[in-house]
């Protein structure tokens, strides 16, 4: 193949795994909480093979699916975006990264305090929108950061843009970048600025800053080989820029279908690699099964047009990376299952089950491109692509 896409909808689980009770999660199940709502509604899915795939007996199954259809099982102890995207590119990770259920300790906010010249508010694990309320106004009182976390592994920062502009908040996460690390190497280090009066509103210039991925990865492999690796969303920030040759940054995933579109009029080989956050960012964490659902039809009404800019030669792979339930009683992340749908003139319609393991996309996306790469995954590209 000359070109694969890989589409993550970011958190779009579809069923709690086997070992869900290690992480609370039992009965989650992401696409089945958005299916129950009046805005769901994804027909192209569902005519690639959507409700065909193992364990999703809650949607209609197409009589002649038009794709490849199947789930990954997550391998890696975790259940968040880096390490779900690591084990996509072909790393599993057999130990958690670490998280902060107390807090961060001394060690880390010493030096941090140290680095930045600033105080320190909260230190716990909040949402993302309930900390700028509760301690918003301490923050535009002291000049103190408020620093939290959640059942992730991350440490997040978040400053007014009038007291903190962005670019100095990044100095700020670049410092704890280099201080959380070991033992307390965290997945990401993440700004998350905020504008207005209170109720203050979160801004457009989050930014992450990710731990290094401890192998090579196919980002690596296919951009060593000489082939175009075409990073669209968060896909920077989550591999800390490695192995990739263009990065295009999105604001939110209708800009990010714009964008995927435009990369897929133009002339290039190798992978386009997107990540479409608002599912997760804005749906999933908030609860939200409505939005959520929106969201999905958003995408489902997008694909056709997308599909059809795709020559012979061309394949996209859509997927996720984690769950997160917006009808449970947390808004974390949720231990699912993934589904996998393949698309594109030369694929061939088969169930590809359940496999063991997200990084069978790495080891699948590698094949088609016909890069070698060393991975725990098992390819299909045969199954796919005879």
């Amino acid at each position: 193949m000359k070109r694969v896409f890989v589409i993550v909808l970011d958190s779009c689980g579809c069923g709690y795994e086997p070992d869900a009770d290690l992480f609370g999660d039992v009965g989650a199940n992401t696409l089945k909480s958005c299916s129950r709502s009046k805005e769901f509604s994804v027909p192209n899915l569902l005519a690639a093979g959507l409700g065909c795939i193992e364990g999703v007996d809650f949607l209609p199954k197409a009589n002649a699916p038009a794709g490849a259809y199947g789930r990954m099982r997550e391998k890696s102890m975790g259940k968040d975006t880096t390490i779900g995207h690591w084990e996509l590119s072909g790393i599993v990770s057999p130990e958690p990264l670490p998280t902060y259920p107390d807090g961060f300790p001394e060690e880390v906010l010493a030096p941090f305090r140290e680095a930045t010249g600033r105080g320190v508010l909260c230190n716990k694990p909040y949402s993302g929108t309930d900390v700028i309320r509760d301690y918003g106004r301490q923050h535009m009182e002291t000049g103190d950061l408020i620093v939290y976390t959640s059942a992730d592994s991350v440490f997040q920062i978040a400053a007014h843009e009038s007291l903190v502009p962005p670019e100095r908040l990044y100095e700020y996460c670049r410092a704890a970048r280099k201080i959380l690390q070991g033992k307390h190497g965290v997945g990401r280090v993440i700004a998350r600025p905020f504008e207005g009066e209170w109720p203050y509103k979160r801004t457009t210039n989050r930014h992450d800053f990710s731990l290094e991925a401890p192998g090579r990865t196919m980002l690596d492999a296919i951009s060593a080989a000489g082939k175009d690796v075409i990073a669209v969303g968060k896909i920077h920030d989550i591999f800390a820029g490695r192995g990739m040759t263009e990065t295009i940054y999105t604001r939110g995933n209708t800009n990010g279908m714009q964008v995927t579109m435009d990369v897929a009029a133009r002339d290039f080989t190798g992978l386009c690699f997107v990540n479409l956050v608002d599912f997760d960012m804005l749906y999933g964490h908030r609860q939200d099964p409505d939005g959520y659902a929106k969201a999905l039809r958003e995408f489902d009404t997008w694909l056709p047009g997308f599909t059809a800019k795709l020559g012979e030669d061309d394949i996209v792979l859509i997927t996720a990376d984690h769950g997160c339930d917006p009808a449970d009683d947390s808004t974390d992340h949720t231990r699912e299952y993934v589904p996998i749908l393949a698309l594109g003139s030369r694929v061939k319609p088969t169930d590809l089950g359940t496999r063991a393991t997200f990084a069978d996309l790495a080891a699948t996306v590698t094949a088609l491109l016909g890069v070698p790469f060393d991975c725990p995954g098992k390819s299909f590209a045969k199954e796919i692509v005879p």
